[in-house]
């Protein structure tokens, strides 16, 4: 987890930078420094000034920082983190920023927000260029549901079959999943249980904050009959003679059809030996298997429903990958309204380190990667659009007061504006960081 997050940030930040940098080098503005990450104690630019890498080439400084939240390009005559309004003093020189007109310190300040929109389209597009868009059918997750708690409190069972999202037939199982349901104020779903068709209770208000609070984003998933991918050497199954490919029918007097039935089955047995009866084609077997004392029996499962593919070429990939990277733009807007309206917790919504850490999983898979890198990307291009000084959204909002009033903002007014901005910041950032994290121990 922490490998992932660190490559992932350390990519965003370095293509969020180089976008700044390249509009600064554009137009002849000098850069001192080019830094993925702090080389100082954030926000205190001459406190711990140390990197773990430098060099520099021409008048710039190129270097890796020992604070990894963030980076930053220190651009000759503008006010920010590393600058205040005391060094700025004197007529502007040519190459500085502020000598700059209004349009191109804008394109400056831009310059990370359209690198990571970039990024994030170019991402979205290569992987669906590359794999396509695999999705189960609705009509395929036929065996109906299985339920975590979340789901349970929402009114699902398992076995439960999903046939009408607010009152609409569906054509993909991820339409369950669509972020426009589930922040919906009406959103219902309809399912046939036992023969019978029932509407379950409308969504909670405040429905995303109890999936935050779970940590629970699929509260169903399809129910898959399986037979055996993996059997692993050495663990209870590869000992008691199970190979790859059997189908576990029974696990002591129970029966056994769908992986969720195996995996609440096997905990019953810890530490126990028990006869598993297993289909291994024209042939039943059963084997005496003994079970962990953590309830595991070393198998990983060949889920037996149908998914589905769709092929996409390059031309029809481009458009796709845009859509899919400015749905990310659209559903932090669509949240960040409710918290205003105060249909959503902000305390709840908002996710630090651990929280995206914990996205990329515990193991290594380049598809996996590469989508939330480009979600990142895209929420990373959101969050430095807000209209907050000491992000590049406060600069801009600044500058487009510039150019509509004529008028520039003293360099004092943006000194202030910039620390305010960062003690929100670096506040929100221990909130997120520290706070949320120990609160969360009780």
């Amino acid at each position: 987890m922490i490998g992932q997050l660190v490559l992932g940030l350390s990519l965003l930040v370095g293509l969020h930078e180089f976008g700044h940098f390249a509009f600064a080098k554009l137009f002849k503005i000098k850069v001192t420094k080019f830094y993925i990450f702090f080389d100082f104690l954030f926000p205190l630019p001459s406190v711990w000034n140390f990197s773990l890498f430098k060099k520099k080439v021409g008048d710039t400084e190129y270097g890796i920082g020992w604070f990894p939240l963030g980076g930053y390009v220190a651009i000759h005559g503008m006010v920010d983190e590393t600058q205040d309004a005391d060094a700025l003093a004197g007529p502007p020189q040519p190459d500085e920023f502020r000598a700059k007109p209004a349009w191109q310190r804008l394109l400056v300040m831009l310059g990370g927000i359209i690198m990571n929109v970039l990024t994030g389209i170019v991402i979205f597009t290569a992987l669906t260029f590359k794999f396509g868009e695999s999705y189960l059918p609705a009509s395929e997750a036929r065996y109906g549901v299985v339920t975590t708690s979340l789901g349970r409190t929402m009114g699902f069972r398992d076995g439960d079959q999903i046939v009408k999202i607010n009152g609409r037939p569906f054509a993909e199982f991820n339409d369950v999943y669509d972020p426009n349901v589930l922040l919906g104020s009406e959103s219902y779903y309809t399912v046939e249980r036992n023969g019978q068709l029932l509407d379950l209770p409308k969504l909670p208000p405040r429905f995303m904050d109890q999936m935050s609070k779970a940590g629970d984003s699929l509260f169903v998933e399809p129910r898959q009959p399986f037979t055996l991918k993996e059997v692993v050497p050495g663990n209870p199954a590869a000992k008691a003679g199970i190979v790859a490919g059997d189908r576990i029918t029974q696990i002591g007097t129970t029966p056994i059809k769908y992986y969720d039935e195996l995996l609440r089955t096997l905990p019953l047995y810890k530490g126990k030996t028990v006869p598993v009866q297993v289909q291994r084609g024209a042939q039943s077997l059963t084997l005496p298997v003994a079970v962990s004392a953590a309830g595991k029996i070393g198998v990983r499962p060949e889920p037996q429903l149908r998914f589905s593919t769709r092929q996409y070429g390059l031309a029809e990939a481009v458009p796709q990958g845009i859509k899919k990277a400015f749905g990310v733009i659209t559903l932090q807007a669509k949240a960040f309204t409710m918290i205003a309206k105060g249909q959503a917790s902000a305390s709840e919504s908002l996710g630090g380190p651990v929280e995206i850490a914990q996205q990329f999983g515990g193991h290594f898979d380049w598809s996996h990667f590469w989508t939330l890198v480009g979600m990142l990307s895209m929420v990373l291009a959101f969050m430095n659009l807000l209209p907050i000084p000491a992000l590049d959204g406060g600069h801009v909002l600044f500058l487009l007061y510039e150019m509509i009033l004529r008028r520039k903002p003293s360099e004092k007014f943006l000194e202030g504006a910039q620390r305010v901005g960062t003690v929100l910041i670096l506040a929100l950032m221990v909130y997120v960081i520290v706070i949320k994290q120990v609160m969360k121990l009780f």
